[in-house]
């Protein structure tokens, strides 16, 4: 008897909750809720690009460096075998 009566609950419960989501006003609030997820999803894909675009020039400035460094190194290298070269022809 227990049994049926909280399984008749749930049922009065359960229509109940669909008639509810169902309704005009629940419409609006899905509608709200949607557009405010839409807009918080537009602005995580406007910060990732900001993001992406600041991680590019970074990457591209340290690409520069490494460069600059790599033929500051050369230079010094084809410097020291001429110094090298030169002590030897003195000699």
């Amino acid at each position: 008897m227990e049994t049926a009566r909280l399984i008749s609950y749930g049922f009065l419960l359960g229509t109940a909750g669909v008639s509810i989501l169902s309704s005009k006003d629940a419409n609006c609030v899905y509608t709200h809720l949607t557009a405010a997820v839409k807009r918080g999803g537009d602005s995580v894909k406007k910060t990732w690009t900001t993001l992406k675009e600041n991680c590019e020039d970074i990457n591209a400035d340290a690409d520069d460096i490494n460069q600059k460094r790599a033929q500051k190194a050369r230079e010094q290298e084809i410097a020291d075998a001429k110094a090298l070269l030169a002590q030897q022809d003195a000699a």
